[in-house]
């Protein structure tokens, strides 16, 4: 059974996986918050664009790469986004990122996964938004985040895997904040490396 993160958790990947990880997903889902409406009729949805995207860091906390929607995968080619989903309609995942643990260049010790609202709308403008991972092999779902903290931010860093000792850890971060994209979050990434 999957872990539900709370902000600032962090986890062993393998032991909640119950073993070896060679590739994890990244899972982003959200709905349209519906507004207005009597009883439910005449309600209204508009279009919300959210992007998942991780950056890559080295020893020394810098960016190596980062992969979104305009770099569907890294230029070493461990970690690979399946694509723009810019509505949030359909279940499940809108948004994966695929990640082969074993081929992380040595120099990466941690990817930071954000998500952002491309559209600009705040976070009032979704609900059931959801961050999950799991493993790549068996889709045995290893921790989710809840990202429905409803409120005035449009962007959100949402988790970190990282490097400790040998292993891969999660530690989901949930810092709001403001942004199109993952550049403009990284003043707030930096703290949590």
């Amino acid at each position: 059974m999957a872990v539900n993160l709370q902000k600032g958790q962090k986890i062993s990947l393998e032991k909640e996986a119950g073993g070896a990880l060679s590739r994890v997903t990244m899972g982003l889902g959200w709905d349209v918050a519906k507004s207005g409406g009597f009883f439910g009729f005449g309600a209204k949805s508009q279009t919300v664009d959210l992007d998942a995207s991780v950056v890559m860091f080295d020893e020394s906390n810098r960016p190596v790469d980062v992969v979104w929607f305009r770099q569907l995968k890294s230029r070493d080619g461990s970690i690979t986004h399946t694509g723009d989903n810019r509505t949030g309609a359909g279940d499940g995942d809108d948004e994966q990122i695929v990640v082969d643990l074993r081929t992380v260049p040595e120099n990466v010790r941690s990817l930071v996964f954000t998500v952002n609202s491309f559209t600009g709308q705040n976070f009032s403008t979704v609900q059931n938004a959801f961050c999950r991972l799991f493993d790549t092999s068996n889709g045995k779902e290893i921790a989710r985040y809840d990202l429905s903290v409803q409120g005035t931010h449009t962007a959100q860093i949402m988790a970190k895997l990282y490097r400790h000792n040998g292993e891969w850890k999660m530690h989901a971060i949930g810092e709001n904040g403001t942004g199109r994209t993952f550049d403009d979050l990284m003043p707030l990434i930096v703290p949590h490396l």
